[in-house]
């Protein structure tokens, strides 16, 4: 009987696949980026204020355009990335605007190991990066020890009702998963199509992580809880119903209920 591949090897064959797709994409405008456009949303750079001499680790970076967008704003970082494609691309693109800044291939869970058990200031994360971790409990361990005291974790993330939500559907919400995930995961196709419509989907394993479960998990392992800011708007325009907002995101139309789209999460390692 044919072993079925496990959840690292099969996402990260697809994140493999993706990075080319990614950077050749509309979506990622790398040459807007090469242009000095920052990747950043405006409400990530006014929550955390000034980040000049900050050390800053970002986890699940992809190819580094967030990560790259933090240095410009004079953070020392680095970014972590199971893909080698990936952070390839994302040395590369340091090279390209003259940035400095370290990429490092490493499963997430071993990121405190792959950094050299170095602390920081920030410990950054978001925007599709939890959907891929079936341990959040292991996961908020590996955050509080990348900390150092006084630091902090800002995670900005979608909201798990939003992965209920059957993406495709164009004028009514359809709930698609459940709000609860089974601990084996779902094994789904897709991954690429977001910023690539005409590219295959590929085999993943994804998870759901309720809120509780993020907070509690952050909350056991010492980390105080500042605050938790649930977004009536998304990075994604994911229905066609949906409406340009003032901050660059996608919000519903005044005529159709609001729903939680995405938060932002900030937690603190105790000094």
């Amino acid at each position: 009987m044919t072993e079925q591949p496990s959840r690292r090897e099969l996402n990260r064959a697809m994140w493999d696949a993706t990075a080319p797709l990614h950077v050749a994409s509309a979506f990622y405008d790398v040459a807007g980026f090469k242009a000095g456009r920052s990747q950043l949303r405006r409400h990530e750079i006014a929550d955390l204020g000034d980040v000049s001499g900050k050390h800053l680790v970002h986890l699940q970076c992809h190819f580094g355009m967030d990560t790259l967008s933090w240095a410009r704003l004079g953070a020392e970082v680095i970014g972590v990335d199971f893909s080698e494609p990936a952070v390839r691309t994302a040395r590369e693109l340091a090279c390209d605007i003259g940035v400095e800044a370290r990429f490092v291939t490493a499963d997430v869970y071993d990121a405190v190991a792959a950094v050299g058990h170095r602390q920081f200031d920030i410990v950054y994360t978001g925007v599709g990066a939890l959907c891929w971790l079936p341990d959040i409990e292991r996961w908020a361990r590996m955050v509080h020890d990348l900390l150092r005291p006084g630091g902090e974790l800002y995670l900005f993330e979608f909201h798990p009702v939003k992965w209920m939500i059957e993406a495709a559907a164009p004028s009514a919400v359809e709930i698609r998963d459940s709000y609860f995930t089974p601990s084996e995961g779902y094994r789904d196709a897709g991954g690429v199509t977001y910023a690539d419509t005409s590219a295959a989907s590929a085999a993943t394993v994804q998870w759901n992580h309720p809120l509780g479960e993020v907070v509690t998990a952050l909350a056991r392992v010492g980390l105080r809880i500042e605050s938790l800011r649930e977004l009536d708007r998304d990075v994604l325009r994911q229905w066609d119903v949906m409406q340009p907002a003032d901050d660059g995101m996608y919000s519903m139309p005044p005529d159709r209920p609001s729903l939680p789209l995405m938060y932002v999460l900030r937690a603190r390692r105790p000094v």
